[in-house]
């Protein structure tokens, strides 16, 4: 259904919001809010992460990167509006400066066939930053996304559809949470343990016992997965998901992600994990819809 070009394709993104983080404390701060390893990134070295309320669910998930002078926070658009000032509520107490700074920015993914000679040419081994002040983030094999200052030239490449962009992080086990969901999930449920998401030996940050307990104690039944098929109607975020069960159909889940075009649709979501290979699903409202699920491109683990 969709496949990887034969070459580099630029996808302009514009749901990403940005995320700055300033101030000689930057990186002590951000430590003690979010779960991966902050003060271990090195200049344009990037990770997954997430920031939790103190009970361990999810204001948002990011991908975090460390630039000249600041660090960056990459995420869903709409996250900021509650995330932000959860965010900022103790900064007043460090030498760092939280702000939303989407406006400087330009965000885009690349993906294609050959990507990474690409990227080595362009950059010629700096370490993923661009001469103006960017940054490229690794984020699977052939895949990257890429932050440019507002006013900075895009590569030329061909250009691809936003939505292709968002099929093809679904394709990769990516997590991209929207606020429908702020609130309902730990990051395990995600899958960030499986993608370096998460620091189980960084120390203290908020929820870290909830995200500790469901590692250490086998607390968490959850996990994100693919589920691939058809459906002839629109399929929106938080549309709930069904599960056949003999002649009935039980509610499993709702859509974290969509993808969807000429009738079929991929779509990722939080579901137990103890379902069979060849469990049947459906979109509730949408009885001919079918949907099965599609192997995930890492090991699950806990």
């Amino acid at each position: 259904m969709l496949t990887l070009s034969s070459s580099p394709v630029l996808y302009p993104l514009s749901d990403r919001a940005v995320i700055s983080l300033t101030g000689e404390d930057r990186a002590k701060y951000l430590q003690g809010q979010v779960t991966c390893d902050v003060e271990q990134l090195k200049l344009g070295d990037a990770s997954l992460g997430a920031h939790c309320d103190s009970k361990g669910r999810l204001w948002a998930s990011f991908w975090l990167a460390s630039l000249d002078e600041q660090l960056v926070l990459i995420l869903n658009h709409s996250l900021v509006e509650r995330q932000l000032p959860e965010l900022k509520k103790f900064a007043v107490f460090a030498k760092a400066e939280v702000a939303d700074t989407s406006e400087k920015w330009q965000v885009f993914g690349l993906a294609g066939e050959g990507l990474s000679q690409w990227l080595n040419e362009q950059l010629d081994g700096s370490d993923n930053l661009t001469p103006d002040g960017g940054v490229v983030i690794p984020v699977a094999a052939e895949h990257a996304l890429l932050l440019l200052p507002k006013e900075s030239a895009a590569p030329e490449l061909p250009h691809g559809d936003e939505q292709e962009w968002q099929g093809l992080m679904i394709q990769a086990g990516m997590p991209d949470m929207s606020q429908p969901h702020q609130g309902e999930y730990i990051p395990q449920m995600l899958n960030l343990q499986a993608l370096n998401g998460i620091s189980f030996t960084k120390g203290c940050y908020l929820g870290q016992e909830t995200v500790a307990r469901a590692k250490y104690r086998g607390a968490n039944k959850k996990a994100m997965f693919i589920l691939a098929g058809n459906s002839d109607q629109p399929i929106t975020i938080n549309q709930d998901i069904e599960l056949q069960l003999g002649d009935n159909w039980r509610r499993a889940g709702t859509v974290l992600s969509i993808y969807q075009k000429n009738g079929e649709c991929l779509v990722t979501s939080v579901l137990n994990k103890n379902l069979e290979p060849d469990a049947v699903f459906r979109i509730k409202g949408q009885d001919d819809s079918r949907l099965a699920l599609q192997a995930l491109p890492y090991d699950l683990i806990d």
